[in-house]
């Protein structure tokens, strides 16, 4: 009887140890969002072709070549100036925040967008793209346009790199006539109708006649 109950005993043990299982989570690879240079303080020149283009200055750089596709991160905001084959300035980008993928040659910019060129215009956004391969911008949302001439707003733009060339669609603003038709508006005056005037006439005036001397014989 003694036995048997070790016996039972034994196979109660070994089946519940058998039935244990070891809770284990996978090991966490974080090698898709780890990036592969973070760089702080950033003041640097970027060359294209071998010739200077661009200056970024930014808190934060971070460059990740292993999520695809691969990017260039400013998590803490942007200033990018744009130069000629001369080195001079033909404009400057900034915004909060903004992702480079470098294979694909796209910038993607948030928060805040702005956008100068040399000729005085301002372009302001929430969102922007910048095409390196077309070679135009584009954003669909809403964006204002700002220039000496005229001021535009609309929920879709679309430019040239060197925004001298844009469209804005759905949009409203003020525009000038020649704007609209090509012809400077100008405002005829009134003719001149003044007329001399002539001086008051003076009424007649009638004198009484000088009386004749009486003469005494």
């Amino acid at each position: 009887m003694r036995s048997a109950v070790v016996l039972l005993l034994f196979v109660v043990l070994f089946a519940s140890c058998d039935e244990q299982t070891e809770h284990t989570a996978p090991a966490i690879h974080e090698r898709d969002s780890v990036s592969m240079m973070t760089t702080y303080g950033v003041n640097t020149l970027i060359s294209d072709s071998g010739v200077m283009k661009y200056r970024i200055i930014t808190e934060r750089w971070d460059v990740n070549t292993i999520k695809n596709p691969s990017r260039w991160e400013f998590v803490k905001g942007i200033f990018l100036e744009q130069f000629d084959k001369k080195f001079h300035v033909e404009g400057y980008i900034q915004a909060d925040t903004a992702w480079y993928y470098d294979q694909k040659k796209l910038w993607h910019l948030r928060g805040r967008v702005r956008v100068r060129n040399t000729d005085g215009l301002v372009y302001t956004s929430e969102e922007l793209f910048w095409d390196g391969i077309r070679h135009e911008l584009y954003s669909n949302v809403f964006s204002r346009v700002v220039t000496p001439e005229r001021t535009m707003e609309g929920s879709y733009f679309r430019s040239d790199e060197r925004m001298t060339h844009y469209m804005v669609s759905n949009s409203k603003g003020s525009f000038r006539m020649e704007d609209m038709t090509g012809e400077s508006e100008q405002k005829e005056e009134p003719a001149d109708t003044t007329q001399p005037v002539a001086p008051p006439r003076q009424p007649a005036m009638r004198h009484a006649a000088s009386p004749k001397p009486v003469v005494t014989p």
